[in-house]
C-alpha cells in the first residue's frame, strides 16, 4: 500500500476461526512482521510481537504505545479490497 507520504507499507489481515479480524503492517515490507502483528490483533497469537519504529508514523506510535491503531488515517487503507470480503 502506498502511504500519503509516498512510502510503501505491507498490510496483512488475519481472520480468526470465530471471525475476529486483526491487521498488521510493516514499513520494512516484511510479511512475517505484518502477519504476526495481525495474528496478535485477531487473538490467535499469544505474545505481542516486538516492533521498532521505521518512519515515526502514527500507526507505529500507536503500536508502540499499546493503543488502538487508527487504520483509516491512511486513505489507501480504506480502498483495500480484501478477499474474501
Amino acid at each position: 500500500m502506498r502511504l500519503a507520504t509516498g512510502e510503501e507499507a505491507l498490510i496483512a489481515r488475519v481472520v480468526a476461526p470465530d471471525g475476529r479480524m486483526g491487521y498488521g503492517f510493516s514499513f520494512r515490507l516484511d510479511a512475517t512482521e505484518a502477519r504476526h502483528m495481525a495474528e496478535w490483533g485477531a487473538g490467535v497469537r499469544g505474545e505481542r510481537p516486538p516492533y521498532e519504529s521505521q518512519l515515526d508514523h502514527p500507526w507505529e506510535r500507536a503500536w508502540l504505545a499499546e493503543e488502538d491503531i487508527e487504520w483509516q488515517i491512511e486513505a489507501a487503507f480504506a480502498k483495500i479490497r480484501w478477499s474474501p470480503e
